[in-house]
């Protein structure tokens, strides 16, 4: 993942898109989506790279249609940029992340460096009203001892991958829909925001879950798997 594109620029102008949506109920109803009532395991499914007024909106009003719930992890000046999405995300029962506040090669950066890639994306995070963060994704999935003991001052617990989706490499949405299939009870997956082909994907994501007997559930900082979404 070191040469993935960077996702589409963020346009300023697409306010109106985010309030009719708010004003329609989709985004922000305050509600969590209904749980199937019978899960033989849970799975984590996670978003990066957001959030955004082109993309998040869209993302969440398929989520709850679809009675899913995600990890959103979040790049620190994204939350700062865009702090109604954060707070939307958790109004539609999604959990927020920690991704870096620039996304760098944090394994290429000094100890300060590192430091203030995750302090301010924890202060972003919370001052947009998305709580403190427990969990965090290192950018392309790069870690060393450095970036863990940054992480363990913060309480962090680092997550990276069973599934990679590869989205962000322009997988189809049927590519998607079929990493999704390879999970297993507390395994988790890449996805990100703003490809089209994930946004498709969501309906067909959820029935092939239904069909396995899994459920989405949340990340638990304790062991880093997915769990039933009231666990610890």
């Amino acid at each position: 993942m070191r040469n993935r594109p960077r996702p589409p620029s963020r346009s300023l102008v697409s306010g109106l898109a985010v309030t009719a949506l708010a004003l329609t109920g989709a985004v922000t109803t305050g509600q969590a989506p209904a749980r199937a009532a019978t899960c033989g395991g849970y799975v984590g499914l996670t978003f990066d790279d957001g959030p955004s007024n082109d993309h998040t909106p869209a993302l969440l009003n398929a989520l709850r249609q679809n009675g899913l719930r995600a990890t959103m992890f979040n790049e620190g000046r994204y939350a700062a940029a865009y702090p109604a999405q954060v707070r939307a995300e958790i109004d539609a029962g999604m959990w927020v992340g920690n991704h870096s506040y620039t996304h760098p090669h944090l394994t290429q950066q000094s100890q300060s460096q590192i430091d203030s890639e995750l302090s301010r994306t924890q202060q972003a995070i919370a001052a947009a009203g998305g709580g403190t963060p427990r969990l965090f994704r290192p950018p392309y999935g790069e870690t060393d001892s450095a970036l863990r003991s940054v992480e363990a001052k913060y309480g962090l617990t680092e997550i990276i991958w069973d599934v990679d989706s590869q989205d962000w490499n322009g997988a189809s949405t049927d590519a998607i829909v079929q990493a999704v299939s390879r999970l297993g009870n507390g395994q988790i997956i890449l996805m990100h925001e703003w490809p089209a082909s994930t946004l498709a994907a969501i309906p067909r994501i959820a029935r092939t879950l239904s069909a396995k007997g899994l459920c989405a559930g949340r990340i638990s900082p304790q062991t880093g798997r997915a769990v039933a979404p009231g666990s610890p």
